[in-house]
């Protein structure tokens, strides 16, 4: 748990550093996740990330809020809006003052619990290493949009390999949530890590594999990039018929972006 805690307090500590570097016109370019900008990706980390804070400290007050939440979804209006409504008052720089302590405060109060304690949240409880993990790969899918509408590059890090890890362990939950038949066979993905060596899960006799870097393989299942602008090797089968469709994060099933949208040319 203790190098889970380390890694969530530098993702977030990486993605502030980078926001403290917008200009005020750079806070408002639109990016091509769904037209957001770097103000709506950090009040979209804001609120969840508030949320979470109750839910680890207060499950009372995280319960009603989210039943207030459900009402406002089920009229239609999207957790961007809403987000809007909530920090629309704050300019870039202000949302970022609020958010950086607050995300301080979640990362100590789920430092301060037994990894396996279990915590409400939007879905199935999860315990608080799960937790964790998953606000490490969603600040770094929502920070990855920030890097690329300024056209920056990221170094990739071994923080990679939470990402990677729930990207791998959601095979079969990918299929399940858009009604597909899960494939009988498994894939076997090995990838290159950014500081060296290689990751691996399944089982290597498997004739289904996928290789690559790190970094593609977690831009891919965070639906970051199209399978068609990253560099992975697979083979034919349940791997091609999986990257086609991965999902590492929760929710109804959402589709990759078409290929060439989100394909970046960096800056020098």
């Amino acid at each position: 748990m203790n190098g889970t805690i380390s890694d969530l307090r530098a993702e977030y500590s990486e993605l502030a550093a980078l926001a403290r570097t917008l200009t005020p016109a750079q806070w408002r370019l639109k990016s091509e996740f769904y037209g957001w900008t770097p103000w709506d990706e950090i009040a979209h980390l804001c609120f969840f990330d508030e949320t979470g804070l109750q839910s680890a400290t207060d499950p009372d007050v995280f319960a009603r809020d989210t039943a207030a939440l459900n009402a406002l979804l089920a009229t239609g209006k999207e957790i961007s809006a809403i987000a809007r409504d909530k920090y629309g008052h704050l300019d870039g720089p202000s949302l970022l003052a609020h958010w950086e302590p607050l995300s301080g405060q979640l990362v100590d109060a789920l430092a301060a619990l037994d990894p396996k304690a279990r915590l409400p949240w939007y879905g199935p409880s999860m315990s608080a290493r799960s937790f964790a993990t998953a606000r490490l790969m969603e600040t770094w899918a929502h920070g990855q949009d920030v890097w690329d509408v300024v056209a920056r590059r990221r170094l990739a890090t071994s923080r990679l390999k939470h990402i990677a890890h729930i990207g791998v362990t959601t095979f079969g939950w990918t299929f399940v949530n858009r009604k597909l038949p899960v494939p009988a066979v498994v894939p076997h993905v090995e990838l290159d890590a950014p500081e060296g060596g290689v990751w691996s899960w399944g089982d290597p006799a498997s004739p289904e594999f996928v290789r690559g870097t790190a970094e593609d393989f977690c831009l891919l299942v965070t639906q970051r990039r199209n399978l068609a602008d990253t560099d992975l090797e697979y083979s034919s089968g349940s791997a091609r018929q999986w990257l086609s469709v991965a999902q590492c994060f929760a929710g109804p099933p959402a589709d990759a972006p078409a290929p060439g949208v989100r394909k970046v040319v960096y800056a020098p």
